[in-house]
């Protein structure tokens, strides 16, 4: 393993202009003639596309350009002592000291874990204040290792130095403990991050408990970084009176945090003005009423990080592909229903040849097409059957990929980035994307495919590999050898089968009929009003947005059924309980009866987790109304044959049913049943005079 840093790439008293893009583009060349850099171009493209992204300059005349490049095998630390300053964006001024980091694509977590502790050091005046006093190179790569903790310190003028070594992640032992009692300071969390999470991430947290030291409060940060985090305990969280987010990026498992007062800010102003956030902090955990708060309840955050089980893993995995792949079903789904609105269904017939024969401003003679005609374009409008064609083929494109999308972020929550093109490549075989003739096995298939390639990607990802290819595997050694494994297993052993039991799903989902079909209907509206947007909600969802995607051409398919069954479930229990606060408003406390006027809006628009309010105030009374009325919907819905071709929009996908008489019928039903079963159930054991005041 090679030296971060060493004498040949120290330059001291250097001069390169004001630009500090020359600066950079220099001591990259000094990583290249050092032998450290295998293409020192793409690493001078790197470093500008992060400095780009955010300057670099920190507080006190400090330069710390960064990047994950391929144009390293080895992470690299060149050092510059710069003079004239160049000014890298700090705000109290130009730069006397930069540090080039480099790390390559691939991580090394052993030198990334040694480049944390250099950027906690780097916010250090002891360790800043030597290097410009350092008489030679030799004495700088002496400092720096001896802030990284592999050499001792250089001389004894410069045992300042030694203040540089990493600080601890927590409080001294002497700060004040948090006890929880009056009068005592509260403890604090916190969580840093910025895109490439090499330095900046650190220097924040390091500034943080510094000044959370200062001001005798305990803290406790996670850093989400690429030398890894910690995530931080359970019950660290909860006793925490406040959480500080400084990230340029978002926070992974943001849930845990809910309900908490909260300081958010980028990953700099830590580096910047670290103590007015603690104080901040301390300000929102001292009084929590009027600070801002973590989306979500605090029960939300049960279970926090480190103590995740196999079943919320699971759970884990399957919403992350869920929740990627609903946008492609329903902006799929939306435009192959606008374009039927514009050109009429017959549009999915023709939509090829009028895209190749005409133009929006040279239109399509409606009359040259035919078996069937386009008898339906809205106002019989040449250029509304060419628009509609033109969204169609945008639907038809999303819907593509939605169930490689479903696959690739299945294989994302597993394995990370590398999992995704093989995740992706799974669902493509699954759904036969390229027309070559394999199984199709559908969002099942893509599932399975998903896991696989994960799990495999994962598996890869651990291999012990020699430090030449390591900036390989994320790009191509993960990518390539997953494919090929997940690849064959699908092809070879597991592709028929899934196969097999899709079109046995299919068969069983076309015979349905009559009562079969109505207790469907009724399991689908209990599902959709249990949870509200949890796993049961969207099993259900995905279960019918699957089914829309591969039928949204069809006449009768029962998928499109499905569809209006858990849609019209899913909008009754917010409509229900804004239906039930208007007719017994006592039942519900003030803030109810406000959250019951958006509910109407809510439930149109088929958002259920409008009823969670509700629902987390009275769980035992609102939920069974609810799933009561959700079930009656979804019976209504499967009797009177409703199928809906957009997999969202609620009411104001209209224009998109098959049956408006009974999809509204269906609804009001519903929400009646729902309604009257949520005020005859509170009304048990509390009078109206009970909750008037409240």
């Amino acid at each position: 393993m090679n030296d971060l840093i060493t004498s040949d790439l120290v330059r001291l008293g250097a001069d390169w202009g004001a630009d500090k893009r020359e600066v950079i583009r220099a001591m990259a060349g000094i990583v290249g003639d050092a032998g450290r850099a295998t293409d020192t171009e793409q690493l001078v493209a790197d470093a500008f596309a992060r400095e780009d992204t955010s300057a670099t300059g920190l507080p006190g005349g400090i330069a710390i350009p960064h990047c994950r490049t391929a144009g390293v095998d080895e992470p690299t630390l060149a050092f510059a002592r710069l003079d004239p300053p160049v000014d890298f964006g700090a705000k109290d001024g130009p730069a006397d000291l930069a540090f080039l980091i480099a790390a390559p694509a691939g991580g090394d977590a052993t030198h990334l874990q040694l480049l944390t502790q250099l950027a906690r050091s780097l916010v250090k005046p002891d360790f800043t204040q030597a290097l410009r006093e350092a008489g030679d190179e030799a004495e700088v790569v002496a400092l720096i290792n001896e802030a990284l903790g592999v050499a001792p310190a250089p001389a004894a003028e410069h045992a300042a130095a030694a203040a540089a070594a990493p600080a601890a992640t927590t409080a001294a032992p002497d700060a004040p403990p948090s006890t929880g009692e009056p009068g005592a300071p509260a403890s604090l969390v916190a969580v840093t991050a910025c895109p490439t999470g090499i330095a900046h991430t650190y220097m924040a947290a390091e500034a943080l408990e510094a000044a959370a030291e200062k001001a005798g409060v305990e803290i406790e940060v996670e850093t989400q970084g690429s030398a890894g985090a910690t995530p931080l305990a359970h019950d660290t969280i909860a006793r925490a009176g406040a959480v500080i987010f400084a990230v340029d990026v978002g926070v992974r498992d943001r849930g845990r945090f809910a309900g908490k007062p909260m300081v958010t800010s980028g990953v700099k102003r830590p580096i910047d003005d670290a103590d007015a956030m603690i104080a901040e902090a301390l300000r929102y955990a001292a009084d929590p009423a009027s600070a801002p708060k973590v989306e979500g309840e605090a029960a939300d955050a049960e279970g926090g990080a480190g103590e995740e089980s196999w079943g919320a893993r699971t759970r884990r995995v399957l919403m992350t592909g869920v929740s990627y792949m609903i946008p492609f079903v329903a902006a799929g789904g939306l435009l192959i229903a606008i374009s039927f609105l514009l050109g009429g269904y017959e549009i999915a017939n023709h939509a090829g040849a009028v895209m190749a024969d005409s133009t929006l401003f040279n239109p399509p003679d409606l009359a040259a097409y035919s078996d069937p005609g386009l008898d339906h374009v809205l106002f019989g409008s040449a250029e509304m059957a060419y628009l509609g064609a033109a969204l169609f083929v945008l639907g038809k494109v999303a819907f593509a990929f939605f169930v490689p999308a479903l696959a690739g972020y299945i294989a994302y929550a597993i394995a990370d980035r590398p999992g995704i093109a093989p995740g992706f490549v799974m669902g493509g075989l699954v759904t036969d994307i390229s027309g070559f003739g394999v199984p199709q096995s559908g969002f099942l298939g893509a599932i399975v495919g998903g896991v696989l390639a994960g799990l495999i990607a994962h598996w890869i990802a651990s291999w012990k590999m020699p430090s030449w290819a390591r900036g390989l595997m994320p790009v191509m050694i993960i990518p390539l050898f997953t494919t090929i494994i997940a690849g064959m297993i699908m092809i070879v052993v597991l592709g028929r089968p899934i196969a097999w039991l899709m079109e046995q799903l299919t068969d069983g989902l076309n015979s349905m009929s009559g009562e079969s079909a109505v207790v469907l209907g009724v399991i689908l509206g209990l599902m959709m009003a249990f949870d509200m947007g949890g796993p049961l909600n969207k099993v259900a969802y995905s279960f019918a947005a699957a089914g829309v995607g591969a039928a949204s051409l069809a006449t009768d398919a029962p998928e499109l059924k499905i569809m209006a069954a858990v849609m019209l479930a899913g909008m009754v229990p917010p409509i229900a309980l804004a239906l039930a606060t208007v007719v017994r408003p006592g039942l519900f406390s003030i803030p109810e009866r406000e959250n019951g006027k958006a509910g109407w809006l809510l439930g149109a628009s088929f958002i259920t987790e409008g009823a969670i309010p509700f629902a987390a105030a009275d769980p035992l009374r609102v939920i069974p109304g609810i799933m009561l009325g959700s079930a009656v919907t979804g019976g209504l819905s499967m009797a009177m044959d409703v199928g809906v071709r957009a997999p969202h929009g609620g009411i104001f996908v209209l224009f998109a049913v098959d049956n408006v008489l009974g999809y509204l019928i269906a609804l009001a039903v519903g929400t009646v049943v729902g309604a009257v079963a949520v005020i005859a159930l509170k009304s048990i054991g509390q009078s109206d005079a009970d909750v008037a005041t409240v």
